[in-house]
């Protein structure tokens, strides 16, 4: 009797080992299939790489859930009031007023990668950041209290639901994507060496001076009809495409996938220009802002990137006499600079009131990054301010003569503010530019260009216009210019 009992415990801790064998395959296979996703997506929007798989892992079973299967959602995310997309009832944990389980509507995406793009999406939902707003503020890099931030905000009804991820994470040392860029995992070397890019989840080419399109149809191995198809103003294939203009090689989205919602019209810009920035089919943006093709928008004016139509449409080029004052279209930000998601925001289609720019500072600030954990301080200082600059003179209702009035004595009262190694920033806002020249900063170890346009209040395509960047890979030494 007692050899039966030890044959069958051996036999269960037999099979037992074979299932989490299996289940191992399963879960490594699922980060092999969903790492570049996460790793792009935490670049775009700031999740952590290693969060987003690691619940993707736990939500969906590792893609082997009713939901992942049938509605490509990976976690678990319901249909709520807004939801116009498709749909797909399971009994989950909604009841009705007798008491009775009740099956809960659950979004249903074309697939998987829009289903990590709107776990994105819904995280850093403005209307949600009551809940979710604080978890922007940790470091990317710390898993451990994401995981216990999703808990907090509820996310999960499971008391154990940070233990889980963090096991997860910890097993399969999925942190090591936190580090990762998506050059890093996303780009293989044929693609970078074929000059093929990415903007808003569309592939483009940069044309080469010379260029038709027919040599660029033959460089991308796409037909002309197609590149005609997917590119408003290109209409022939020996048409001559000027050089740097941006060539999609797919149709592009019916709406901006990233942050923004509107951009405003800077001088000399066309809703054409607009399309190609944020890779939206241009006769999206026309229907969506209530404009006719043809019709450009004036200066100052803000044009909507994504969601439904405006309630009035942008004033035009003609109606506007002179310049407008442009509006700002700024997240809210904290005094450190970091984004508020605490602070209400305006009605999707109203437009805020501008705000005057603060007067640059009489003192120089000079910057010095902070060293890596166990590195070197960089030897060269991040000059924010010219020293040589002349402040900003005072509002005044009389007219008054330029004047160079001498360089004011050191102040023991007023010193020029200095953060060294080791210090952590003091709340202050992002530096302002003295308006002689451009604002660099000097790349240390470990940082992203998420991390820095969020340091200096801008964007990271902004920063990739800025320095001629194709990529968001960057590396410790390099100086970028911010402003």
């Amino acid at each position: 009797m007692r050899t039966k009992t030890c044959l069958f415990i051996v036999l269960i801790a037999i099979c037992f080992a074979d299932l989490t064998a299996q289940q191992s395959e399963t879960q490594l296979a699922y980060i092999n299939r969903y790492k570049d996703i996460a790793v792009r997506e935490m670049d775009r929007a700031g999740i952590p790489a290693s969060i987003k798989l690691a619940q993707g892992i736990l939500e969906s079973n590792s893609g082997q859930s009713v939901l992942a299967r049938r509605a490509n959602n990976h976690f678990g995310i319901k249909c709520g009031a807004n939801w116009e997309g498709g749909t797909v009832y399971r009994e989950d944990d909604d009841y009705d007023a007798n008491g009775k389980l009740i099956k809960s509507c659950f979004r249903s995406y074309k697939n998987s990668d829009a289903s990590y793009i709107a776990h994105s999406e819904f995280l850093r939902d403005p209307r949600k950041a009551f809940r979710y707003g604080f978890l922007f503020r940790l470091d990317p890099r710390d898993y451990r209290r994401w995981a216990h931030g999703l808990k907090q905000a509820g996310y999960a009804t499971s008391p154990t639901y940070p233990e889980k991820l963090i096991s997860i994470i910890e097993r399969y040392e999925l942190f090591r994507y936190d580090d990762a860029t998506s050059v890093d995992v996303d780009t293989p070397a044929d693609i970078v060496a074929s000059g093929i890019l990415d903007n808003n989840d569309v592939r483009y080419v940069v044309a080469n001076d010379g260029e038709t399109l027919e040599d660029i149809a033959r460089r991308v191995n796409i037909s002309v009809r197609n590149l005609i198809n997917y590119n408003e103003e290109l209409k022939d294939a020996q048409q001559n495409v000027d050089r740097g203009e941006w060539v999609y090689l797919q149709p592009k989205r019916n709406s901006y996938r990233g942050r923004d919602r509107y951009h405003t019209v800077v001088a000399g810009e066309s809703l054409f220009d607009i399309s190609q920035k944020y890779g939206v089919k241009l006769s999206k943006l026309f229907k969506r802002n209530r404009l006719s093709s043809g019709q450009e928008p004036a200066v100052g004016e803000r044009i909507k990137l994504r969601g439904g139509k405006v309630k009035d449409r942008p004033k035009l080029q003609q109606e506007v006499e002179e310049e407008p004052a442009v509006i700002s279209d700024d997240a809210p930000t904290l005094p450190n600079g970091e984004i508020d998601f605490d602070e209400p925001i305006e009605e999707e289609d109203t437009v805020p009131a501008p705000t005057p720019s603060p007067a640059p500072p009489a003192n120089p600030v000079i910057v010095q990054p902070e060293a890596p954990a166990g590195g070197d301080q960089p030897e060269v200082p991040i000059i924010i301010i010219d020293p040589n600059s002349e402040p900003a003179p005072p509002p005044s209702t009389e007219p008054t003569q330029p004047t160079n009035p001498a360089p004011a004595p050191p102040s023991n009262t007023d010193p020029a503010p200095v953060i060294t190694p080791g210090q952590p920033p003091a709340p202050t806002p992002p530096p302002p530019s003295s308006g002689d020249g451009p604002v660099y900063h000097t790349v240390v170890g470990g940082e992203t260009l998420y991390g820095i346009s969020r340091r200096y209040n801008t964007t990271v395509d902004q920063l990739k216009a800025l320095n001629g960047l194709t990529t968001n890979t960057i590396q410790a030494g390099m100086q970028l210019r911010v402003q």
